[in-house]
């Protein structure tokens, strides 16, 4: 069986796997996949035993608990890789901050755009700010227009993570470049987006992928 990582490395929760699943019965997904159907747990980890692998459970709040024969050193330390690769792609990620005015020149908002664009084919975030000056804080509707304006024209490198709010006097977005957002967002939740795939791999059958203990939800 593949190493498994430490738990003070990566941080992953266990699922409850093989002796310590105490319920009389679970619904079985074999190791290839394959639905075995419901079945006594001691007849799943018998199953278990004789593939010489482990009973993991994938899925705990099923009606039975779905478990699943897998070699599950392998599939936690994949799973640890995974969560380590995405928290390396998010660190790799610089937030950069574009500043504009309400009533900002074309020139300068050209200026402006095309070094958002240029941050974001470098893979950083852009943080578009308006600065809001006297009574131009009572028309947060035309901050709104000009940052949906500004996410338009960047629309080729980069798409919008959160919509404009207001931030004190000013207003604020941020675009994510296309290749990063995918991978900013599963370094947010990532353990749980493995937990869900593997749970409902489990159910139907699929391939496996690594899982935890709260997958069903």
């Amino acid at each position: 069986m593949a190493p498994s990582a430490t738990s003070e490395e990566f941080r992953i929760s266990d699922p409850r796997t093989n002796d310590r699943i105490r319920v009389p019965e679970v619904r079985l997904v074999g190791p290839a996949g394959e639905q075995v159907g419901v079945v006594r747990i001691e007849v799943a980890l018998r199953l278990a035993q004789e593939a010489d692998l482990d009973l993991v459970e994938v899925a705990p709040n099923s009606k039975p608990p779905v478990v699943k024969i897998m070699d599950y050193g392998k599939f936690k330390y994949e799973a640890a890789q995974k969560a380590k690769e995405a928290r390396r792609n998010q660190a790799n990620t610089v937030l950069k901050e574009v500043r504009f005015r309400l009533k900002i020149e074309a020139h300068d908002y050209i200026t402006k755009l095309k070094r958002a664009e240029g941050f974001l084919q470098a893979g950083d975030k852009v943080k578009a700010m308006i600065l809001f000056r006297g009574r131009e804080q009572s028309r947060p509707e035309q901050g709104v227009r000009l940052l949906r304006k500004f996410a338009e024209d960047v629309a080729e490198f980069g798409t919008v993570e959160s919509n404009p709010t207001i931030d004190g006097r000013n207003m604020v977005m941020v675009v994510a470049p296309h290749k990063n957002k995918s991978e900013a967002k599963a370094e947010q939740n990532a353990q749980r987006a493995a937990n869900k795939e593997a749970a409902r791999q489990a159910r139907t059958g699929d391939t496996p992928e690594p899982a935890t203990a709260d997958a069903a939800e």
